[in-house]
């Protein structure tokens, strides 16, 4: 038998060096690239009362700041330019205890344009190291004390600086585009701070709803009952964030988590949600950032959306 003392590779070696490729591969784009790739994601749903005018929505959500973070900051930073009605922030905006700094710089061209916003935990409690894996067994659960962050500086900044509207656990009514608003929202559902118990007096202090005034829900964690709550409460479309739309998703498939009780194939991007004999409009922001100790997003972009609200027929 003829031999030339070669030895061709084993197919399972070939087949283990393929994959350990394929996740260097992966691990660079989803680290090194996509992160930095920033969206702007335009959809439009027909939401708001008969007769209304447009509304152009900028929502924006877990931006997750580090003061060093300048290529987000400078793209949050550019929407400006889109020119929105209203902006709507879902929370989660502050990634290190000097996030605020990053913020300031991101959301100073936004100053006087109409907005809201509710917390995230990440508003309240700096985030902390943990294992990634551990979200596959359900919604993650506080294990420790965290350090808590300056939620009443970020708080002032919005409000007094910005003059955004706080919407945590109560209601406001705006004008809006030309249009009569009543915005509800709550604080966040995922470390159950949530009270959807208030708001019915929160809305009831508004004074009595026109029938051509349009309704928005405004929450962080689109947990299922914060999203039949809004509904039973009369919201024509609901906002929320915190899902990171999975920030790590298998291309042509989607989110493996959602880190809520949402269907993971409305954990990113413009649905709708029903509860009884109503649905409405649900959009679900992948966010714009990502914890500082899970510096990667992979087939999940990070975006903001670019909302237009509609008049139903």
């Amino acid at each position: 038998m003829l031999t030339t003392g070669r030895s061709s590779a084993h197919p399972a070696l070939i087949a283990l060096g393929a994959v350990g490729a394929a996740g260097v591969a992966a691990a660079v784009w989803g680290i090194g690239i996509e992160r930095y790739l920033f969206t702007v994601r335009e959809v439009s749903a027909s939401a708001l009362a008969p007769g209304s005018a447009p509304i152009r929505i900028l929502h924006l959500s877990d931006a997750h700041m580090a003061p060093w973070q300048h290529r987000k900051q400078d793209w949050l930073a550019s929407l400006a330019q889109l020119q929105p009605d209203l902006i709507v922030n879902t929370g989660d905006n502050l990634g290190h205890e000097d996030g605020l700094q990053g913020i300031r710089r991101a959301f100073e061209p936004f100053a006087g344009v109409p907005g809201v916003f509710v917390h995230g935990s990440n508003d309240v409690t700096a985030p902390s190291p943990r294992n990634p894996l551990r979200y596959f067994s359900g919604p993650s659960k506080k294990h420790r004390t965290p350090a808590l962050l300056d939620t009443a500086a970020m708080d002032h900044y919005f409000t007094d600086e910005l003059g955004w509207t706080d919407l945590n656990n109560t209601a406001a009514r705006m004008n809006i585009a030309g249009n009569t608003v009543d915005l509800f929202g709550v604080n966040d559902a995922h470390r159950d701070w949530d009270r959807l118990d208030l708001l019915p007096d929160a809305i009831a202090g508004l004074g009595k709803r026109k029938k051509d005034t349009s309704v928005l829900g405004v929450t962080h964690a689109p947990y299922q009952r914060v999203l039949n709550g809004f509904i039973d409460l009369g919201a024509d479309a609901i906002l929320g964030g915190h899902t990171h739309g999975g920030q790590v998703c298998i291309p042509g498939y989607g989110a493996l988590v959602a880190n809520c009780d949402i269907p993971l194939k409305q954990a990113k991007g413009l649905s709708t949600w029903s509860h009884g004999a109503h649905s409405v409009p649900l959009n679900v922001s992948a966010g714009c950032g990502h914890s500082i100790y899970a510096p990667v997003r992979f087939a999940c972009r990070p975006e903001a959306t670019l909302l237009t609200l509609t008049a139903r027929d």
